[in-house]
Protein backbone atom coordinates (compact mmCIF):
# COMPACT_ATOMS: atom_id res chain seq x y z
CA UNK A 1 0.00 0.00 0.00
CA UNK A 2 2.90 2.19 0.82
CA UNK A 3 4.31 1.61 -2.66
CA UNK A 4 1.26 2.66 -4.70
CA UNK A 5 0.91 5.96 -2.66
CA UNK A 6 4.56 6.69 -3.67
CA UNK A 7 3.92 5.69 -7.66
CA UNK A 8 0.71 7.75 -7.34
CA UNK A 9 2.65 11.12 -6.13
CA UNK A 10 5.26 10.42 -9.05
CA UNK A 11 2.98 10.23 -11.90
CA UNK A 12 2.12 14.06 -12.49
CA UNK A 13 5.77 14.72 -12.30
CA UNK A 14 6.26 12.37 -15.66
CA UNK A 15 4.33 14.44 -17.79
CA UNK A 16 5.94 17.26 -17.01
CA UNK A 17 9.54 15.31 -17.19
CA UNK A 18 8.64 14.49 -20.71
CA UNK A 19 7.72 18.25 -21.41
CA UNK A 20 10.72 19.43 -20.06
CA UNK A 21 12.74 16.95 -22.07
CA UNK A 22 11.25 17.93 -24.96
CA UNK A 23 11.63 21.49 -24.51
CA UNK A 24 15.21 20.79 -23.69
CA UNK A 25 15.99 19.09 -27.47
CA UNK A 26 14.50 21.17 -28.92
CA UNK A 27 16.81 24.49 -29.99
CA UNK A 28 15.25 27.61 -30.69
CA UNK A 29 16.29 27.85 -34.67
CA UNK A 30 14.94 23.99 -35.25
CA UNK A 31 11.41 25.12 -33.67
CA UNK A 32 11.47 27.78 -35.84
CA UNK A 33 12.11 25.90 -38.94
CA UNK A 34 8.87 23.99 -38.76
CA UNK A 35 10.15 20.48 -38.37
CA UNK A 36 8.30 17.60 -39.21
CA UNK A 37 7.54 14.68 -36.76
CA UNK A 38 10.86 13.16 -38.70
CA UNK A 39 14.26 13.35 -37.86
CA UNK A 40 16.68 14.64 -41.00
CA UNK A 41 14.68 17.19 -43.34
CA UNK A 42 12.16 20.19 -42.90
CA UNK A 43 8.91 19.84 -43.97
CA UNK A 44 6.79 23.10 -45.46
CA UNK A 45 6.66 25.69 -48.51
CA UNK A 46 10.36 27.40 -46.97
CA UNK A 47 10.81 30.11 -44.95
CA UNK A 48 12.84 32.66 -46.76
CA UNK A 49 15.50 34.83 -45.28
CA UNK A 50 16.35 37.95 -48.05
CA UNK A 51 19.62 39.89 -46.79
CA UNK A 52 20.20 43.65 -48.10
CA UNK A 53 23.77 43.73 -49.62
CA UNK A 54 25.37 45.58 -46.92
CA UNK A 55 24.25 42.79 -44.37
CA UNK A 56 25.34 40.09 -46.33
CA UNK A 57 27.89 37.60 -45.08
CA UNK A 58 30.87 35.66 -46.82
CA UNK A 59 29.79 31.97 -47.68
CA UNK A 60 32.27 29.69 -46.67
CA UNK A 61 34.79 28.31 -50.15
CA UNK A 62 33.29 24.61 -50.24
CA UNK A 63 33.93 22.32 -52.81
CA UNK A 64 34.93 18.88 -53.53
CA UNK A 65 33.79 16.11 -55.47
CA UNK A 66 30.87 15.58 -57.29
CA UNK A 67 28.35 12.32 -57.86
CA UNK A 68 30.15 12.16 -61.34
CA UNK A 69 33.77 12.22 -59.97
CA UNK A 70 34.38 15.84 -61.05
CA UNK A 71 35.98 18.55 -58.73
CA UNK A 72 33.96 21.53 -58.34
CA UNK A 73 34.90 24.44 -56.02
CA UNK A 74 32.76 27.84 -55.38
CA UNK A 75 35.93 29.68 -55.89
CA UNK A 76 36.04 29.05 -59.65
CA UNK A 77 32.72 30.70 -59.82
CA UNK A 78 33.05 34.16 -58.65
CA UNK A 79 31.64 36.84 -60.60
CA UNK A 80 28.22 34.43 -60.70
CA UNK A 81 25.40 34.48 -58.96
CA UNK A 82 25.62 30.87 -57.51
CA UNK A 83 22.42 28.48 -56.09
CA UNK A 84 23.00 25.85 -53.71
CA UNK A 85 20.80 23.36 -52.41
CA UNK A 86 21.10 21.26 -49.82
CA UNK A 87 19.85 17.55 -50.39
CA UNK A 88 20.01 13.90 -50.07
CA UNK A 89 17.97 11.32 -51.38
CA UNK A 90 16.16 9.94 -48.31
CA UNK A 91 14.78 13.58 -47.58
CA UNK A 92 11.43 13.38 -49.00
CA UNK A 93 10.58 17.19 -49.17
CA UNK A 94 14.18 17.15 -51.20
CA UNK A 95 12.28 15.13 -53.71
CA UNK A 96 9.27 17.53 -53.66
CA UNK A 97 11.25 20.40 -54.45
CA UNK A 98 13.46 18.71 -57.07
CA UNK A 99 11.42 19.68 -59.99
CA UNK A 100 11.08 23.51 -59.26
CA UNK A 101 15.04 23.30 -58.96
CA UNK A 102 15.38 22.19 -61.83
CA UNK A 103 12.83 24.67 -63.83
CA UNK A 104 14.22 27.78 -62.23
CA UNK A 105 17.84 26.51 -62.99
CA UNK A 106 16.15 25.74 -66.56
CA UNK A 107 14.87 29.76 -66.59
CA UNK A 108 17.84 31.31 -65.18
CA UNK A 109 19.81 29.67 -67.87
CA UNK A 110 23.94 29.18 -68.20
CA UNK A 111 24.46 32.75 -65.90
CA UNK A 112 23.43 31.49 -62.83
CA UNK A 113 25.58 28.47 -61.35
CA UNK A 114 23.44 25.81 -59.57
CA UNK A 115 25.45 23.25 -57.41
CA UNK A 116 23.96 20.74 -54.93
CA UNK A 117 25.20 20.08 -51.48
CA UNK A 118 24.53 15.91 -51.70
CA UNK A 119 25.05 15.27 -47.84
CA UNK A 120 24.72 12.15 -44.96
CA UNK A 121 24.11 9.67 -48.04
CA UNK A 122 26.90 7.30 -46.95
CA UNK A 123 27.54 6.08 -50.91
CA UNK A 124 27.09 7.90 -54.06
CA UNK A 125 25.00 5.19 -55.79
CA UNK A 126 21.59 6.86 -54.34
CA UNK A 127 22.41 10.26 -55.09
CA UNK A 128 23.45 9.42 -59.04
CA UNK A 129 19.45 7.16 -59.18
CA UNK A 130 18.10 10.61 -57.48
CA UNK A 131 20.15 12.42 -60.23
CA UNK A 132 18.72 10.61 -62.80
CA UNK A 133 15.29 9.52 -61.80
CA UNK A 134 14.67 13.57 -61.71
CA UNK A 135 16.57 14.75 -64.47
CA UNK A 136 19.10 17.46 -62.80
CA UNK A 137 21.85 18.20 -64.87
CA UNK A 138 23.65 20.90 -62.63
CA UNK A 139 26.28 19.08 -60.59
CA UNK A 140 26.42 17.88 -57.18
CA UNK A 141 29.41 17.96 -53.82
CA UNK A 142 29.06 14.44 -52.26
CA UNK A 143 28.99 14.85 -48.37
CA UNK A 144 28.52 11.65 -46.86
CA UNK A 145 30.26 13.07 -43.58
CA UNK A 146 28.36 15.99 -43.87
CA UNK A 147 31.33 17.80 -43.69
CA UNK A 148 31.22 20.69 -46.32
CA UNK A 149 27.68 20.86 -44.59
CA UNK A 150 28.90 22.34 -40.88
CA UNK A 151 31.25 24.57 -42.53
CA UNK A 152 28.04 26.63 -43.28
CA UNK A 153 27.45 27.26 -39.66
CA UNK A 154 25.35 30.04 -38.93
CA UNK A 155 24.49 30.38 -42.69
CA UNK A 156 22.52 26.38 -42.25
CA UNK A 157 22.17 24.46 -39.76
CA UNK A 158 22.82 20.73 -40.32
CA UNK A 159 19.29 19.49 -39.74
CA UNK A 160 17.94 22.36 -42.38
CA UNK A 161 17.69 19.79 -44.84
CA UNK A 162 16.59 20.52 -47.70
CA UNK A 163 18.16 24.22 -47.44
CA UNK A 164 18.87 26.38 -50.59
CA UNK A 165 21.28 29.42 -50.04
CA UNK A 166 21.72 32.46 -53.58
CA UNK A 167 25.40 33.43 -53.24
CA UNK A 168 25.47 36.89 -54.98
CA UNK A 169 28.59 37.22 -57.21
CA UNK A 170 30.95 38.71 -54.58
CA UNK A 171 30.22 35.21 -53.27
CA UNK A 172 28.22 36.46 -50.02
CA UNK A 173 24.78 34.45 -49.08
CA UNK A 174 22.08 37.03 -50.05
CA UNK A 175 19.12 34.80 -49.27
CA UNK A 176 18.39 31.64 -47.91
CA UNK A 177 15.20 28.97 -47.89
CA UNK A 178 15.19 26.70 -45.18
CA UNK A 179 12.59 23.83 -46.27
CA UNK A 180 11.24 23.08 -49.90
CA UNK A 181 12.09 26.17 -52.12
CA UNK A 182 9.76 27.16 -55.63
CA UNK A 183 10.44 27.71 -58.73
CA UNK A 184 9.05 31.54 -58.72
CA UNK A 185 10.84 32.16 -55.58
CA UNK A 186 14.23 31.07 -55.99
CA UNK A 187 13.73 33.23 -59.26
CA UNK A 188 12.87 36.13 -57.81
CA UNK A 189 15.56 35.71 -55.13
CA UNK A 190 18.51 35.13 -57.70
CA UNK A 191 17.12 38.18 -59.68
CA UNK A 192 17.77 40.31 -56.67
CA UNK A 193 20.73 39.29 -56.19
CA UNK A 194 22.00 39.58 -59.31
CA UNK A 195 20.72 43.12 -59.12
CA UNK A 196 22.39 44.34 -55.90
Amino acid sequence: MHLRARTLRRTPLLPAAVLLLATACSSGQQASENRSGQTGFVSGSGQVSIFAAADRQPAPNFGGETLDDKQWNLADHKGKVVVLNVWGSWCPPCRKEAPDLIAASKQLGADVQFIGLNTRDLDKAPGRKFVQEFGVEFPSVFDPSGKQLLGFKGQISPTSIPSTLVIDKQGRVAGRVIGEVTTQTLVGMVNDAAAG
